[in-house]
């Protein structure tokens, strides 16, 4: 499958996978900033942003979409960046095609299974009828009603764009999305990777425990692991400064 990328700057390759319900937008602040130094390639994984959509849904085919990307660029001694889902997208692919990356940044993503905790985002996204909707403030008003958090409301407000006068649509294909849910969530394929890797984790996300930390070592072999605190889940949201102070240590030694 053909993915939607934009890029920033010149010179080694940069490519950064966004979580689930994101887009390659959620990115461009960063890929700015990152681009003093990298040839920064934000791609929209598939059924998200402006790739295709399919019922096909695994993170083998996803690693496969990056594979095609990296070749369709002709692109080599890649550094890979992964949040959340794209987290797990970026370790796949590290397994499966270890001799294109030279660096790889899994951030606030673990390799195990988790639990379902979707659930009411996806209850308010169901419960959205768009006919209805003539303005983005009607689609605000009714995730507030499922919804308390707010960087979670406008990170769904921004999937919906005007796909013709009058008309709100979905930027990712949330009913394939839903259905997806357990392989989302599943843990990767057990195997041993000697990619140089870094983990970022927020400091008050739960998404990697201390527990979790010697499986991460048992698949990957060269890793290392930083916190960050006053930061959740969105860790480079939420300290985006120290985020890239992180990124830009490991990626230039």
């Amino acid at each position: 499958m053909k993915l939607f990328f934009r890029e920033f700057g010149k010179g080694k390759p940069l490519l950064i996978l966004h979580g689930l319900f994101g887009f390659s937008d959620n990115w461009v602040t960063h890929a700015k900033r990152l681009a003093d130094y990298y040839r920064v390639i934000l791609v929209d994984l598939r059924n998200h942003g402006h790739s295709p959509w399919s019922v096909e849904f695994s993170y083998e085919l996803m690693a496969a979409d990056v594979e095609e990307l990296v070749n369709q660029l002709e692109l080599s001694n890649v550094i890979l960046l992964g949040h959340s889902m794209g987290g797990k997208v970026a370790m796949r692919y590290a397994q499966l095609f270890p001799e294109r990356l030279d660096k790889l940044v899994v951030v606030d993503m673990g390799v195990k299974e988790y639990p379902p905790h979707h659930q009411q985002i996806l209850l308010a996204i169901n419960s959205l009828e768009l006919s209805k909707i003539k303005a983005r403030s009607e689609a605000e008003k009714h995730f507030r009603n499922y919804l308390a958090d707010e960087g979670i409301i406008q990170f769904l407000l921004k999937n919906l764009y005007w796909r013709e006068k009058g008309i709100l649509d979905w930027r990712m294909n949330y009913r394939v999305l839903e259905i997806a849910m357990p392989e989302i969530l599943s843990e990767i394929p057990f195997c041993e990777s000697w990619v140089s890797t870094l983990f970022i984790r927020g400091e008050l996300s739960d998404y990697i425990l201390d527990e979790d930390i010697g499986k991460l070592e048992s698949y990957f072999l060269d890793s290392c692991l930083v916190g960050i605190p006053k930061a959740g889940h969105w860790v480079h949201s939420d300290q985006q400064e120290i985020f890239l102070n992180e990124v830009l240590s490991f990626c230039l030694r």
